[in-house]
């Protein structure tokens, strides 16, 4: 499943996702190996409450995504 590039809904929709949990957006997405280091990172780091930064990370990404074609 291919989502259209930065601006459409569905890049909407996944930063969405990822406002709720790091990498699912990502997942969304299809980007399997992205939403795993950002899930496994953001978990890790909220540890040292420094796994906001991850987390904006993660919505800024999954906002900003354009497929290759």
């Amino acid at each position: 499943m291919q989502m259209a590039g930065q601006g459409s809904g569905g890049n909407v929709l996944a930063a969405l996702c990822s406002f709720f949990i790091p990498g699912l957006g990502q997942l969304l997405q299809g980007r399997l190996l992205m939403a795993i280091v950002q899930f496994v990172l953001a978990a890790v780091l909220w540890f040292i409450l420094m796994g906001w930064i991850i987390h904006l990370w993660s919505i800024i990404d999954a906002a900003r995504f354009t497929p290759k074609s």
